[in-house]
């Protein structure tokens, strides 16, 4: 019999309406003679309530017992979505992931899943149980504690159920219908997806695309798991929502298939400094022990030994970025004239795995921004992907113009 894996984010589980709703979606399936796993996510707004649980209870709190708590909410979620379907006359039962087992790192609040063993849950398969509603988010470390992945650990425990079980499909239910061409909310004539490779959906999502967490699509794309990402609020249809594959299943790439944007970046440069080997370790090895998250890079051409090094990352960094940088140069690790902040930057990025083929995308892209006046600080490219920094007040403009360059209100996948 077929497996599925349906995961519902916390919009679709917000309240027992909407589970409800959500276990409707999933009887269509059994209907269809399909085994169903089903992750979910606690409601709308009860983890943010939880986390603020614990750390009113506490300032320095014990990590184990923050997983412990915050882990709950998606407990709660899963019990009333197995109460559900069984008023449904379906047989169905709830998961925590200890019971799995979903065995996983001692991060904790940022584990990683290292094994999922299928043989219980398979075991009740067998026995007639049609669906097993599991806690997203969750696992238990060698130490027997609760875990819990991050925020949006839910979709890659969907994801990692699909490669475990060998599912023929993993669903992404959530409140928006599908992958778009860019944010609808900042361009009007953005367009949906139909199909999208997992190379440009993992560059968008972590250019700031928040439809997929990361880490999910890294690991759909590493175990070929088909993801479709679709609205719970909206009718089923064969031809609702975005498949996710790989880049054999799009039958024509796109030369650009999404433009992206980070509206909160910083730009932050060192101003003259030693141009000698190992100068970049020196800089980026203690902004990655403060765990600074460092994107674009650009080192200027160096005059009389010393140049400068500019990198770009997220604006809630710069305060940390600042003191490890500094602290290096106390400690004579590094020498600098000066440390420069720019908080008032934005990132663009053109996505497509058709860039790979086509030339002329960048130049495309820089013509059309100088056509609109805009100033370009930073410029980094990758096979399918070119991004900039330009001004916060012109991200608006910058992705309506350069949707418009690329036609991309008449991409069709």
């Amino acid at each position: 019999m077929s497996l599925l894996v349906m995961k519902f984010g916390g919009t679709s589980v917000a309240n027992v309406d909407r589970i409800k709703r959500a276990a409707k979606r999933v009887a269509l399936e059994v209907a269809h003679g399909k085994n169903v796993i089903v992750i979910v996510s606690a409601m709308s707004g009860k983890t943010n309530e939880l986390v603020d649980w614990v750390n009113d209870t506490s300032q320095f709190y014990d990590a184990r017992e923050y997983d412990a708590v915050v882990s709950s909410g998606e407990n709660v979620t899963a019990g009333l979505m197995a109460l559900t379907l069984q008023e449904m006359d379906i047989p169905a039962r709830s998961w925590q992931g200890w019971q799995v087992p979903v065995q996983t790192t001692s991060a904790h609040s940022s584990a990683r899943i290292e094994s999922i063993s299928p043989q219980i849950i398979n075991e009740k398969f067998a026995q007639g149980m049609k669906v097993a509603v599991v806690a997203g988010f969750q696992g238990i470390s060698n130490e027997d504690r609760i875990t819990t992945l991050g925020r949006g650990g839910s979709d890659t425990t969907a994801v990692a159920f699909a490669a475990a079980f060998e599912a023929e499909r993993c669903d992404i239910y959530t409140d928006v219908d599908g992958v778009y061409t860019t944010d609808p909310r900042v361009c009007g004539k953005a367009i949906k997806l139909d199909k999208i490779s997992y190379e440009e959906m993992l560059e968008l999502a972590s250019l700031g695309a928040k439809v997929l967490q990361t880490r999910s699509v890294e690991m759909a794309m590493r175990f070929k798991v088909k993801l479709r990402v679709l609205s719970s609020f909206e009718e089923p249809s064969n031809k609702a929502g975005t498949l996710v594959c790989d880049e054999e299943e799009i039958m024509e790439s796109n030369v650009v298939s999404g433009i992206a944007y980070s509206r909160d970046e910083a730009k932050m440069t060192l101003v003259s400094v030693a141009d000698r080997p190992g100068i970049a370790a020196a800089i980026f090895g203690p902004l990655s022990d403060a765990g600074i998250n460092v994107d674009m890079i650009i080192q200027n051409i160096a005059e009389a030994g010393r140049t400068d090094m500019t990198f770009s990352c997220p604006i809630d960094q710069v305060s940390r970025a600042e003191m490890a940088l500094n602290t290096a140069k106390e400690s004579e690790l590094i020498n600098f004239q000066d440390l420069l902040a720019d908080t008032n930057v934005s990132k663009i990025s053109a996505v497509g795995i058709g860039m790979r083929s086509q030339s002329g995308v960048a130049a495309k892209m820089f013509q059309t921004l100088s056509d609109e006046g805009i100033n370009i600080k930073v410029i980094a490219t990758s096979e399918i992907k070119i991004s900039v920094l330009v001004d916060r007040k012109y991200l608006e403009l910058a992705v309506q113009s350069l949707h418009d360059a690329f036609e991309l209100h008449e991409v069709s996948s």
